[in-house]
């Protein structure tokens, strides 16, 4: 068990209109919708305009969260951005959204662990909260991964999408959500996932320099199935607790036939899990808070519930939570 004084009070989603469906790619690249559903689980994906950015994902769904939760962002005082998609290397989304919503008084920085980033954003949140540095932290995962497809790439373009969900995590002794945490990192795997930026080498090795993003799905598939499982159960040794006790599995949406692995070799049931990769696809940081306001945007989950978050991915980093979910009630 870790000590926790804080509390996930709201949550609030967005994704953009566009949608491209498995037939709208078939167009774009030599792949059909059998084809993709059979391998990844996917169906559709949303992808954002030309003029439309991360800032403006992860701006949307703040909102969301304050008109369904009737919640104020002006006494945040830390805002932390969980992006591998940015508008731009610096100035950070993080201090963009400071100034959209015109918060005073808040530290705001970006932080970058790709698919884990939501996972790594909360266990951050909770350290800053639990240890009083801070009252009430903003956490968004968000990415634009369409803007850094290379489309020509049929086995990673069908995965990915776009999207960004947020939540409130506010100082509550008397009702704190989380229970358990592990994280971990292997970098020399790197070389697996990743997009070139100012260096064109990594470990000696010369990189796809095209600025797009860069995976081996086979090598990628082989560490995360034998990966998170272990950490699941790091987690359920850490908080004295077994499978059965955890309402729902919510990993990083990455690909249904990855995540059915996951399960079968954690023994969890596959229909306790959260997904939003069928109607979203990949949509690295923000998929773990999509997969949960579409659970509770459909009445699956409820106050109460106890979740097993897990993310894993670039870097290589993971990062998984157990929590008690206890929002505050929604207005809408």
């Amino acid at each position: 068990m870790i000590l926790s004084k804080a509390r996930i009070t709201a949550i609030g989603s967005y994704v953009p209109e566009k949608i491209l469906s498995n037939d709208d790619l078939s167009k774009l690249v030599e792949t059909n919708d059998e084809w993709i559903t059979q391998r990844t689980g996917i169906k559709e994906r949303r992808v954002s305009a030309e003029d439309e950015f991360t800032t403006n994902l992860a701006i949307n769904a703040v909102q969301n969260m304050i008109d369904r939760y009737q919640v104020s962002v002006s006494d945040v005082d830390f805002i932390l951005v969980c992006t591998s998609t940015p508008d731009y290397s610096f100035p950070s989304v993080a201090s963009q959204i400071q100034a959209h919503f015109q918060i005073e008084q808040t530290g705001a920085v970006d932080a970058n662990a790709v698919c884990a980033g939501f996972a790594y954003g909360l266990y951050m949140a909770n350290g800053l909260v639990t240890s009083g540095l801070n009252r009430k932290v903003l956490v968004v995962g968000a990415e634009t991964m369409s803007k850094v497809m290379d489309y020509t790439d049929r086995t990673t373009c069908i995965l990915f999408g776009d999207g960004a969900g947020a939540v409130l995590v506010e100082y509550d002794e008397e009702q704190p959500s989380f229970i358990a945490s592990h994280v971990g990192a292997k970098g020399d795997g790197g070389i697996h996932l990743y997009r070139s930026g100012l260096s064109t080498k990594m470990g000696g090795r010369d990189l796809i320099a095209n600025g797009c993003l860069v995976q081996n799905g086979r090598e990628v598939y082989r560490w995360a199935v034998n990966t998170v499982p272990a950490g699941m159960r790091e987690l359920m040794k850490t908080a004295e607790m077994s499978m059965d006790q955890v309402s729902w599995f919510v990993p990083h949406s990455s690909n249904m036939r990855m995540l059915e692995s996951i399960c079968d070799k954690a023994g969890f049931p596959v229909e306790r899990m959260l997904v939003s990769l069928v109607e979203y696809g990949n949509t690295s940081a923000a998929s773990i808070p999509l997969s949960i306001d579409k659970g509770i945007r459909n009445g699956s989950v409820k106050n109460g519930d106890t979740m097993l978050l897990y993310g894993f991915g670039g870097g290589l980093t993971h990062a998984g939570l157990l929590i008690h979910w206890n929002t505050k009630t929604p207005a809408s």
